[in-house]
């Protein structure tokens, strides 16, 4: 009986049921939006640190890279010797470490025997920065002038001339500079640091026993660049190296040009038995802080960073996006699903007044005050799921419209201090600690069953909001006013 009753008069006010439903459907819908927004700039972040991080990496440990003394100079310092051919090619290299100061690679063992730490595995940061071309020597020419004259008057007289000082001519010099990074990685451990991050999609990567082999594994984008194959060779301060693996980044974009074992790098570098970055992982991920504090106490003068440290160092269109998203998108959301709870509420009440001769006649017809409540607030669940499919469908349709466009969002990775800026923090690539790194992230925005039960649970709920308050009025109507009604 009562779902024939409901089904009559659900069908009876189909334009009433529709306006309902409809105010609820965009609430719901803005809901659906802006969570799933949130979840992609999550998502966004996610794929930044990343490009930071080893896979499983929860902190690094660095140290800060002390000031130059007075006189000296960190700049790059090239020497040529002097050849008389002029169709000779000079070249030189400048490796040097970056990304914070080098520490002892006993470190490693120090930090790996904390209390909450799984795992630890040092890694060494160069730049390498090559200086090539020649120099043509210049000619030296000289300018004579003469003139003649003749005299009598005077012993001696005849000509007289005079030499012009040398001039050099022509010569000088055609050099190319170019500069890339390299990371002497822990070929024992490849599965926390660097190059963790990295998909080795040509080739091979490194094996245990390549300790101290000359080979290497470089990115994609550094293998076109430079258009190396499997195979290829290229030489760094003299020492020539193999190309065994072209690598691709995991998400965004990788800073490091060339990978190569790390003792291998501590020589390139004259670095031996040293590091610049120790890549740590967390026995529980919940516990980072207190592991951070633990490595601070214990191990002084180094520099810990977290992931909740990275993040704070994001800017751009994405950190902006993400506030919004997170800040002004909530409050949005709240206030316009408050709104259209208020106005189903609002129209349900007044449904309920436009039916005074109905309630009041049921009433007295036997009806009790409960039955009464429970076809208004069965209407107005039924306008709710209503509300909610539309307001899912709504969503989605959002969520899905956000995805297929995939706004660009750039994402500023700044200095966050103390461990010689992004360079010296969890997988920073070498010369990151002198400028911002810039990159671009697609934004999506996926819709999970978590986010489409809270629009359920939403729907189900303005339902009984405005059921609540259409079914209290109704409740409180006499047989009395069904006559008073009857014209």
């Amino acid at each position: 009986m009562f779902g024939i009753y409901l089904k009559r008069e659900l069908g009876r006010r189909k334009k009433a049921a529709l306006v309902i439903a409809l105010g609820l459907a965009l609430g719901i819908a803005l809901v659906i939006t802006v969570n799933s927004v949130s979840a992609g700039m999550t998502q966004a972040q996610d794929k930044v640190l990343k490009s930071l991080y080893g896979l499983g990496t929860d902190m690094t440990v660095t140290k800060a890279r002390t000031a130059p003394t007075s006189g000296s100079s960190g700049g790059p310092n090239f020497k040529f010797d002097a050849k008389s051919s002029s169709s000779s090619t000079q070249s030189s290299d400048r490796v040097q470490t970056q990304g914070g100061q080098a520490l002892k690679s006993s470190l490693v063992t120090q930090v790996a025997g904390q209390k909450g730490v799984e795992s630890a595995v040092g890694a060494l940061s160069l730049n390498v920065t090559k200086v090539d071309g020649s120099f043509t020597q210049g000619k030296a020419k000289s300018s004579t002038s003469s003139s003649g004259s003749s005299g009598q008057g005077g012993p001696g007289g005849g000509s007289s001339s005079s030499g012009g000082a040398p001039q050099v001519q022509g010569g000088g010099a055609n050099f190319n500079v170019n500069s890339y990074s390299v990371v002497g990685v822990d070929v024992a451990h490849q599965g926390l640091g660097p190059l963790s991050t990295m998909k080795v999609t040509s080739g091979k990567t490194f094996t245990t026993a390549q300790t101290g082999s000359k080979v290497a594994v470089v990115s994609k984008s550094y293998a076109k660049e430079k258009k190396y194959k499997i195979g290829s060779t290229f030489k760094i301060s003299g020492t020539k190296f193999t190309v065994i693996g072209i690598a691709t980044p995991d998400s965004s974009e990788s800073d490091t040009d060339v990978f190569v074992p790390l003792k291998v790098a501590q020589t390139l570098g004259d670095a031996k038995n040293q590091v610049t970055t120790i890549y740590v992982k967390a026995t529980d991920s919940k516990q980072i802080s207190t592991v951070k504090k633990e490595i601070t106490a214990n191990i002084s003068g180094t520099t810990v960073t977290t992931s909740a440290d990275l993040a704070s160092t994001v800017s751009g269109s994405l950190s902006t996006a993400s506030s919004l998203a997170t800040s002004v998108g909530k409050w949005l959301s709240i206030a316009v699903l408050a709104a259209a709870f208020l106005v189903a509420a609002l129209l349900t009440s007044s449904a309920v007044s436009r039916r005074v001769r109905e309630f009041g006649t049921l009433k007295a017809l036997g009806w009790p005050s409960r039955n009464v409540t429970r076809q208004v607030v069965g209407e107005s669940i039924v306008n709710g799921l209503i509300g909610g499919a539309l307001g899912i469908a709504l969503g989605v349709g959002a969520a899905y419209a956000v995805t297929a466009i995939s706004p660009k969002l750039t994402a500023q990775l700044g200095s966050s201090g103390g461990g010689g800026g992004m360079g010296g923090g969890p997988g920073g690539g070498p010369g990151r600690q002198a400028s911002q790194n810039t990159l671009e992230i697609a934004l999506s925005a996926p819709v999970s069953l978590t986010t489409i039960a809270l629009a359920v649970g939403l729907a189900v709920t303005g339902g009984l909001i405005a059921g609540a308050m259409g079914g209290w009025r109704a409740s409180r109507m006499r047989p009395a006013d069904a006559l008073r009604s009857v014209s």
